[in-house]
C-alpha cells in the first residue's frame, strides 16, 4: 500500500487552518467598510464600525456578568438594533443565543427559559407583561433581566435590572474576542413550534451558520452592500442567517417592529430597499395593498418566499407587483432556506402562470448543503423522478442542526440512517426538482383516497377573492375524514360557501373539493405560518359538541 505522503507532516496549525464562524464577517465589516451605514431603526443609524463596536460592549459586559462559553443568553425582541447586535456580541463570548418567539405565551416562554438555563434574557417593553408572568412561573433561579427601552415602541412596563444602553456602556469597545476553538460549538438555540407538548430545541453550530450566510449569498446572486428590509423576525431561525449574511455583505438592516403594508412601502421607497424575505402571508399583504401605498416605486426589489409552501397565485401575484420573487424551503434544523427553487433561464420565456408553478416547487439543494433526496420513508429508497410517487423528504450536509437540546431520543430518530427526516411529503419532478405535497400530518384520507391540503390550498387562492386559505381534514362518519376549507376574504367583497365550492371543482377531482368552507381569521404563528393544529381542534370541538 503506498505511503500517505500529502498528511505526513503536513497537519493543521494557525496559519493553514480558522475555525469557521459567522463572527469573522463582522469583523471584516468594520475594517473594509468601516463608514457604510449597517443598521437603520428610526432616527437611529449605525455603521459597521459603530455596531461592531456595540457588539464588543455587549460581549464585554456579558463577561463582566460571568456569562462564557455554553452559557445561554436569551433575547425576547423584535426586529430591531438590540436584536441584531445579540446576533453577535453573544457568541463572541462562546455563550449561545436563544431568540424567542414574541407570539408565545408566558407558560412557552417560562419552559424556553428553563429548559435552556438561560443566564441573561435581553426583553424590549413591549413584551414585559408576558415576560413577567414567565418569570413568576419559573421555579429555576431567575436570569439577568436587561431591558429594551425603543423609543418606537410607547407602552410597557421596565422590569429588569439595567437597561440595555446602560449595560452597554458597562462594555469594553476594543473587548478581545475570540474565534470559537472549535467550529462545531453551539451558536444558537431555537425552539421548533410544537404543536403538542413541549417544543423541541434546536442546536446550530458556527460552521453551519457561517456556510448558510454564505449560501445566502451564491443563492440569490447577492451584491455588496445590499438595502434589506427585516420582513422576516430575526427569531425565526436567527432570521434564516441573515443578520450574518448582511455583515458578510456589509449591507443595509433597515428595522421593522411589525409587518404592516403601511410601514413597509414608505421604507422601501424612501431607503431604496432592495432586499426582503417572508412567508407567503407576508407577500400576500403586500400584493392586496391599496394601490396608493405601493406606487412610486420604480427600483427592483427581490424577495425571498418560504414557510408554508407558497401558492403559485402568491408567487404571479408578486411579479404583477414588481417583486421578484426566489422560493427557498427548508425547517429550523436545518438553519432555515436549505434549499432553492433554482430558476433557470429557459423560464423567463415561459407565460407568468406556467412560471409562478415551476416557481412555486422546493428545488433543489442550497449550494453549500450536501443533498437533499426524496425517499420512501420506510424503505428509504429514492422515489421516482415522475412528479407522483409520494415520499419524504431528508437533508444530509453541513446545514443540518447539532441536535435536540436534552433530547438524545428525538434526535436519534431525527438522524435515523444518517439523514435528516422532515416530515414533509413530497414529489420528484424528472429535472430532479421536489415539490412539497404536504406535511405528513397535513395529509386528508378520505375514503382511502390520500388528498393533499396544498394542492386544495393552491386552488383556493386562486379565487380573486380569497386572501388566506387553509385546508384540513373533518371528521365524517362515512369517508372517515373529507376536506374542510377556512378562508379569509377581502373586506369589501361578498362571497358564499357554494361560491368557493364551484370554484374548486373546476379544477379538482370531486373527491378533493372541500364539503365545507368556514369564513373568518385564521390563527397564525408570528412568522406568518397557519396554526393547522387550532382549525383542526376548532373542528373536533365542533363534532363533540354536535354528538
Amino acid at each position: 500500500m503506498p505511503s500517505d505522503i500529502y498528511n505526513q507532516a503536513l497537519g493543521r496549525n494557525q496559519a493553514n487552518h480558522t475555525a469557521l464562524s459567522p463572527l469573522s464577517f463582522l469583523a471584516r465589516a468594520a475594517s473594509v467598510y468601516p463608514q457604510r451605514p449597517s443598521v437603520l431603526h428610526g432616527e437611529s443609524r449605525y455603521t459597521w464600525a459603530q455596531t461592531y463596536q456595540r457588539c464588543r460592549q455587549l460581549a464585554s459586559a456579558l463577561a463582566q456578568r460571568g456569562i462564557g462559553v455554553g452559557d445561554t443568553v436569551a433575547a425576547m425582541l423584535p426586529n430591531t438594533p438590540p436584536m441584531f447586535e445579540a446576533h453577535f456580541g453573544v457568541p463572541m463570548l462562546g455563550a449561545v443565543l436563544n431568540a424567542l418567539n414574541t407570539r408565545l405565551d408566558a407558560a412557552a416562554i417560562a419552559f424556553m427559559l428553563e429548559h435552556g438555563e438561560a443566564r441573561v434574557l435581553i426583553t424590549d417593553r413591549e413584551f414585559s407583561a408576558t415576560i413577567a408572568k414567565a418569570l413568576a412561573l419559573m421555579t429555576s433561579p431567575r436570569p439577568l433581566v436587561i431591558d429594551v427601552d425603543d423609543p418606537m415602541h410607547v407602552g410597557g412596563d421596565l422590569i429588569g435590572e439595567v437597561g440595555y444602553e446602560a449595560f452597554l456602556a458597562q462594555g469594553d469597545p476594543q473587548f478581545d474576542w475570540r474565534l470559537p476553538g472549535d467550529e462545531w460549538d453551539a451558536i444558537a438555540l431555537n425552539y421548533t413550534s410544537g404543536t403538542t407538548g413541549n417544543p423541541k430545541g434546536v442546536v446550530t453550530h458556527h460552521r453551519g451558520a457561517y456556510l448558510n450566510a454564505v449560501s445566502n449569498v451564491i443563492t440569490w446572486t447577492l451584491p455588496q452592500h445590499p438595502v434589506y428590509l427585516w420582513t422576516l423576525p430575526m427569531f425565526h431561525c436567527n432570521g434564516w442567517c441573515f443578520p450574518w449574511t448582511l455583515a458578510l455583505q456589509a449591507g443595509v438592516s433597515v428595522c421593522l417592529r411589525r409587518v404592516d403594508p403601511a410601514l413597509i412601502f414608505p421604507l422601501i421607497r424612501e431607503h431604496r430597499v432592495s432586499h426582503l424575505c417572508g412567508a407567503p402571508i407576508v407577500y400576500g399583504l403586500l400584493i392586496n395593498a391599496p394601490e396608493a401605498l405601493r406606487s412610486g416605486i420604480s427600483h427592483p426589489v427581490a424577495g425571498l418566499i418560504a414557510g408554508a409552501a407558497p401558492p403559485a397565485a402568491i408567487i404571479e401575484g408578486c411579479e404583477r407587483i414588481g417583486i421578484d420573487i426566489t422560493h427557498v424551503y427548508g425547517l429550523t434544523e436545518v438553519y432555515g432556506p436549505a434549499a432553492v427553487c433554482a430558476k433557470q433561464p429557459e423560464w423567463a420565456a415561459l407565460p407568468i402562470g406556467e412560471r409562478a408553478t415551476l416557481n412555486a416547487r422546493q428545488g433543489v439543494a442550497y449550494p453549500l448543503q450536501e443533498a437533499i433526496a426524496v425517499f420512501d420513508p420506510l424503505t428509504l429508497e429514492e422515489v421516482p423522478a415522475d412528479g407522483q410517487s409520494l415520499g419524504e423528504i431528508f437533508f444530509r450536509g453541513n446545514l443540518v442542526m447539532k441536535g435536540y437540546l436534552k433530547n438524545p431520543q428525538a434526535t436519534q430518530e431525527a438522524f435515523a440512517a444518517g439523514w435528516f427526516h422532515t416530515g414533509d411529503l413530497a414529489v420528484v419532478y424528472p429535472d430532479g426538482y421536489i415539490k412539497i405535497r404536504d406535511r405528513s400530518k397535513d395529509v386528508i384520507i378520505s375514503g382511502g383516497e390520500n388528498i393533499s391540503s396544498l394542492e386544495v390550498e393552491d386552488v383556493l387562492y386562486r379565487h380573486p377573492s380569497v386572501l388566506v386559505a387553509a385546508v384540513v381534514a373533518r371528521p365524517d362518519a362515512t369517508w372517515g375524514e373529507v376536506p374542510c376549507a377556512f378562508v379569509e376574504v377581502r373586506d369589501s367583497d361578498s362571497v358564499s360557501e357554494a361560491d368557493i365550492i364551484a370554484h374548486c371543482r373546476a379544477s379538482l377531482a370531486r373527491f378533493k373539493v372541500p364539503k365545507q368552507v368556514l369564513f373568518g381569521p385564521l390563527p397564525k404563528t408570528s412568522t406568518g405560518k397557519i396554526q393547522k393544529f387550532a382549525l383542526r381542534e376548532q373542528l373536533r370541538s365542533a363534532s363533540a359538541i354536535d354528538e
